[in-house]
């Protein structure tokens, strides 16, 4: 090597910096986050693309020009959307064309069962993706949209995929299966694949460093308690059942979703009411739920009214209460020892009114809370349970773009641009 040519190598700065894109059919989260520390660089969204009130909201949490900034001119399309991503991004000293970027992490709402890990995106990846729209119809589009415009950008970067199902890719199936014509399933790719896969890998690798234990020995019960809520069971760090399904309706009682529901319900109201597929697709997933009991999704408004007396909003609450419980108690006989239950997201981490209900009257389990513990209010992972509780009840507050950044920095490393390494992709 030359000695201009060492001297260039010596102050090339390490690329370690991940983009990590969330891209919607109308909207595109980002962050920016230094994977030496974790440090988030930059949080942005771009919201109401296409439209002529789009708007971007940027936060750079340090340097010189900290503090948020808004931009309200119109948004047309995605790759509209990125470039002013990234023209924020430069007004920061963080351009997409710095060498310190080392990767963009897309989160993809549906892998199917191929894909169970992170995978680095070539045309034969992005095909495969596309060819699960028919399961994913509402996020996978979007998802392959900001791929695009990604690649398009910056055709010499990595990008990564990582999947909300891949966690889930490792349940057994019997967990897996739906008890219906297989020949059916298989044609038409019916089978539980589960979903918020990012948190519940983050929150359970957490909650066994939260105990002081390896993943490996640790079996723990996730609570992801938001608008869209899901349990899952993982046993030494594999997750062996989940409460989502083909879609992310199965399950849990959540905002604006259902949840379990007898499947003869959607024949009755064909039949009976005349409703069209769409409309009941419409009811299920955006009129029921807390918000179709009550006629709201907000976790502390309904508390609230419950104080107030609401008898609609007390029934609301011990309906999605008793879900929960059902689903600790099931997934306490997969398990068979249960060393952990963790509440993370938004209801999860905040809400200590559910959590008290949801582990009441679960003593002969192991289960039992501290009142004051559960009280606090706090961003980082905790105990809530006493010293003497036989199974540790935690709060875990989840980060999926962490996760997200995480996976897809072990993934590409610092290899060089060129030299791509790919992840499990099961043709």
């Amino acid at each position: 090597m030359t000695a201009t040519a060492a001297s260039t190598a010596s102050t090339t700065p390490a690329a370690t910096r991940v983009l990590v894109l969330n891209s919607g059919s109308s909207s595109v989260k980002y962050q920016l986050l230094d994977m030496r520390d974790g440090t988030r660089l930059a949080v942005g969204l771009v919201e109401r693309i296409g439209e002529q009130t789009s708007r971007l909201v940027h936060t750079a949490p340090a340097g010189p020009n900290a503090g948020t900034r808004e931009r309200t001119d119109p948004v047309p399309d995605h790759g509209a959307a990125l470039k002013a991503m990234g023209e924020e991004l430069a007004q920061d000293g963080l351009g997409l064309d710095s060498p310190e970027l080392a990767a963009i992490g897309h989160r993809v709402v549906h892998g199917g069962q191929r894909f169970t890990a992170p995978t680095v995106v070539d045309d034969e990846v992005l095909a495969e993706i596309e060819r699960l729209v028919p399961v994913a119809p509402l996020h996978n589009p979007a998802n392959i949209t900001g791929i695009r415009t990604a690649r398009a950008l910056r055709p010499d970067l990595p990008q990564v995929a990582v999947f909300d199902t891949a966690f889930h890719t490792t349940m057994p199936e019997h967990a897996a299966r739906y008890a219906i014509d297989t020949g059916t399933a298989d044609t038409y790719r019916i089978r539980r694949y589960g979903f918020h896969g990012t948190s519940h890998a983050y929150v359970s690798r957490r909650a066994a460093e939260l105990l002081g234990r390896s993943p490996e020995d640790v079996n723990v019960i996730v609570l992801h308690l938001g608008n869209g809520a899901s349990a899952s069971a993982v046993a030494g760090g594999r997750c062996v059942d989940t409460s989502m399904g083909l879609t992310p309706l199965e399950g849990l009682v959540m905002g604006t979703r259902s949840g379990d529901l007898d499947p003869a319900v959607i024949f009755h109201l064909g039949r009976v009411a005349e409703m069209s597929l769409d409309e009941i697709d419409a009811l299920l997933n955006k009129r029921s739920g807390l918000i179709g009991l009550c006629g709201d999704n907000d976790m502390r408004e309904i508390r609230r009214r419950i104080g107030e007396g609401d008898r609609a909003a007390l029934l609301a609450f011990e309906i999605y209460v008793h879900r929960l419980r059902k689903y600790i108690g099931a997934y306490y006989a997969v398990l068979g020892r249960v060393d952990a239950v963790v509440f993370t997201a938004g209801v999860g981490e905040n809400a200590a009114e559910v959590r008290e209900a949801a582990i009441a009257g679960l003593e002969e389990l192991g289960l039992v809370l501290d009142a004051e513990l559960n009280a606090v209010r706090s961003g980082e992972p905790r105990l809530v349970s006493p010293a003497h509780a036989r199974v540790a009840v935690a709060v875990v507050p989840t980060d999926e773009e962490l996760e997200i950044a995480r996976q897809t920095f072990a993934l590409i490393g610092n290899t060089t641009i060129g030299n791509t390494p790919t992840g499990e992709f099961h043709a």
